[in-house]
């Protein structure tokens, strides 16, 4: 999903007219005396004031973010070796932008308006408290730094998705990578391949120190400690409060994790032809460049559709997530999306690349809504279409007239991408994919190896997500962490949350954190995936037993109505209504990992009983 660093805009601030008098009219009769103070204009209420200041602030914030989208469309759908001119209409654009939402009359005119909140409604504060975080991504009282900072981050996006990536002499695409990870045998080889799939990483270390200070630097300007604390506070909580809260997470699903942990040491020991059991996995073993699914390890007989979706091709999978969320009772995907997303592989003979990594755009904060993709015909692409169109359709949804353009987003950042993840898995379960005959519905499968290979999905992402990745960008943000620990601290965090260690030594010279995308271009965010699994889990728990009344494991979303009513009803309000308020809502309960624990308990049995005379190491 495409989650903007709101580049900031500007807006020149409009203080509300006061009317003007009427002036009496001649009469030969002399006029009645008039007191004094009833022919001072009238000064307009607070909320009046409100109402004509964010009339004209979100006009202009709304053509500033369609430019600043347009632009950064450009830059990650066509890049040039050497060539310079998105990059600068990219930072251009944004310049633009961060000019409006951060100058230092909005922030003045923000802040008087929200001393008299108790005056205003409640939907004028939201906005308001939404248009004053923003300025804090770009405040013109340092317009300087910010500057600096837009050009800084074009550029590590262009070294991010612009670089050459070798596999034995060649080049190789990021999806060759993976694709060779989830196959390859010899693990010599694989750690070959694991370490092409790095070599980017020295490329961006002095780019993304840079980073560091100036997005420390840009919110600091309007009081926040650091860069993580600012992101948290989207939330409305406090940088601490955000880490308790992932790593009481991540303490909830660690005893499946340790099983799981176990169990794939030695099952992957015995596929590689390995005697001695490793207390730690080398993380060229695992099927994933980061370790963050493991899913790939399992394949569930009956369940297999990657022969049946390469005979359909990419188009198909794409439009047939178009149907899935048709028949729930959404409107077809407007003609936009078919004109000018970028949904399939560059050939191969392209004079230049793209960003390969998923994402989905709300360009204009209305009805241009696309998709930036690299679909390929094969189950990881068949679920990550579902879950980018989840996005477009959430777009689609709280673009209404009771939704604002500034709240124009989700509940909360996570909200978007469990609603994502959320039709991923019903894409996936079993009842759904024998109802596309994509499996045969008579076909016998294995419910624990299917329950197994979700868990390799779902349960191995926390411990990476609300454990490595958010427990190193608050040590990078906000306990500035020494550029010569950088590495050294990503694999500590990887072995203490993941039992994942480095197949040879990997000093200081390599960056490996700077090869996760969002470490450059979505920063001190990535708990938004870890939370947005955990409201997924409470979602589906919901339609599964009080909607459809089938077992969770085993659910058929497609057709339903009311599961798409239900899902509307969440997505319509954007953020106009507080997210723990939306969650209690619709589900009677308040963010737990209460429904994932339960979904994964029956595995737990299989998992003990595989692992029973092994060794723990975690």
């Amino acid at each position: 999903m495409k989650k903007y660093l709101l580049p900031t805009l500007t807006a020149a601030v409009l203080t509300a007219c006061a009317p003007t008098a009427k002036t009496p009219t001649a009469s030969s009769t002399p006029p009645a005396t008039i007191p004094e103070a009833a022919t001072q204009p009238v000064a307009p209420s607070w909320q009046e004031q409100a109402e004509a200041f964010l009339k004209d602030y979100s006009a202009q914030y709304q053509r500033l973010y369609a430019q600043s989208s347009e632009a950064e469309w450009r830059s990650n759908t066509r890049i040039v070796a050497g060539d310079t001119a998105n990059s600068g209409a990219t930072a251009r654009a944004n310049e633009r932008m961060a000019a409006f939402t951060g100058s230092a009359q909005n922030i003045q005119r923000l802040r008087e308006l929200l001393e008299h909140k108790q005056e205003l409604t409640e939907l004028q504060v939201k906005q308001l408290q939404t248009a004053l975080y923003n300025a804090a991504n770009s405040p013109q009282t340092i317009a300087d730094v910010v500057k600096r900072r837009i050009k800084a981050e074009t550029q590590q996006t262009e070294k991010l998705y612009g670089f050459d990536y070798k596999y034995q002499g060649k080049s190789v695409t990021t999806n060759d990578l993976d694709e060779l990870l989830r196959k390859e045998n010899n693990p010599l080889k694989r750690q070959q391949i694991w370490e092409a799939s790095k070599a980017i990483g020295p490329t961006l270390k002095e780019g993304l120190l840079n980073l560091r200070d100036l997005r420390n630097q840009t919110v600091q300007a309007l009081g926040y400690p650091d860069y993580f604390t600012y992101q948290a506070s989207d939330y409305g909580m406090s940088r601490e409060e955000m880490m308790t809260l992932v790593r009481r997470i991540n303490e909830e699903l660690r005893p499946l994790y340790r099983e799981l942990h176990t169990y794939a040491r030695y099952e992957l020991a015995k596929k590689y032809g390995v005697k001695q059991v490793p207390d730690y996995l080398p993380a060229s073993w695992l099927p994933n460049r980061w370790g963050q699914d493991w899913s790939a390890m399992v394949e569930v007989k009956g369940l297999n559709i990657d022969p049946v979706l390469a005979k359909k091709g990419a188009e198909w999978q794409v439009k047939q997530a178009e149907r899935f969320y048709q028949s729930l009772g959404f409107q077809a995907l407007p003609p936009v999306f078919w004109e000018k997303s970028s949904l399939y592989p560059l050939p191969k003979d392209a004079t230049y690349k793209k960003n390969n990594h998923a994402s989905a755009w709300h360009m204009d904060l209305n009805q241009d809504v696309r998709s930036l993709m690299s679909v390929e015909g094969n189950t990881e692409w068949y679920e990550t279409t579902h879950h980018e169109l989840g996005h477009i359709y959430y777009y689609l949804t709280y673009t209404n007239p009771e939704v604002p353009p500034l709240l124009r987003q989700g509940a909360n950042r996570g909200y978007h991408e469990a609603m994502g993840s959320l039709m991923g898995l019903a894409a996936t379960q079993k009842p759904f994919l024998a109802g596309l005959g994509l499996i045969d519905p008579k076909a016998k499968t294995d419910e624990t190896q299917t329950l197994l290979k979700e868990a390799l999905n779902y349960a191995v992402f926390i411990p990476f997500a609300s454990g490595v990745m958010s427990e190193w960008e608050n040590s990078f943000y906000a306990d500035k962490l020494p550029q010569d620990q950088l590495n050294a601290r990503w694999w500590a965090l990887a072995k203490q949350y993941q039992g994942i260690v480095p197949p040879t030594t990997r000093g200081e010279n390599y960056l490996d954190p700077a090869t996760k995308t969002h470490i450059n271009d979505d920063p001190a965010q990535y708990y938004d995936y870890a939370l947005s699994y955990v409201i997924l889990f409470q979602l589906h728990d919901h339609i599964a037993k009080k909607i459809l009344k089938q077992d969770p494991h085993a659910t058929n979303y497609y057709g339903s109505k009311e599961v798409g009513q239900f899902l509307a009803d969440i997505m319509r309000p954007g953020s106009s209504k507080d997210w723990r308020a939306v969650l209690k809502e619709k589900t009677g309960e308040d963010l737990s990992a209460r429904a994932m624990v339960e979904y994964f308990q029956p595995l737990m049995t299989y998992l003990k009983q595989q692992n029973k005379g092994r060794k723990y190491t975690m």
